[in-house]
């Protein structure tokens, strides 16, 4: 798998993430580094606990990296949930955090599919 379809894979934008960091080496390093963030897991239990306020700085977060990466998918839905966070969650917006982890499976599986590839090399 090459850098270009691992963003068709996880629903992003390549071209754009090409022009915004002049390199495919360096969005390369930054994709793999995706992998070892963790606001997606601090996302997760600050909802279990319903720390609302931890969620909404998780989800920003997310969304801040996915629009520098050009990870069209995720950070659409992560900037929906992040909005619905600030102005206060009820539990009838639980399908948007479904929405999220969906999303933020399919980025994950993509990045270590290019990831076991690299490292194949």
């Amino acid at each position: 798998m090459t850098l270009k379809e691992c963003y068709a894979a996880l629903g992003g934008d390549y071209e754009e993430a090409i022009s915004r960091l002049n390199s495919e080496r360096i969005v390369q390093k930054f994709v793999l580094k995706f992998l070892n963030d963790s606001s997606y897991d601090l996302l997760c239990s600050a909802m279990e606990a319903e720390n609302y306020e931890e969620a909404f700085r998780a989800a920003h977060t997310i969304k801040g990296v996915c629009q520098n990466l050009s990870f069209t998918q995720l950070s659409d839905s992560s900037s929906h949930l992040t909005e619905v966070l600030r102005s206060g969650w009820s539990s009838e917006n639980m399908p948007l955090m479904e929405q999220v982890k969906r999303d933020y499976q399919q980025v994950t599986e993509a990045i270590r599919t290019l990831q076991t590839e690299i490292e194949g090399k």
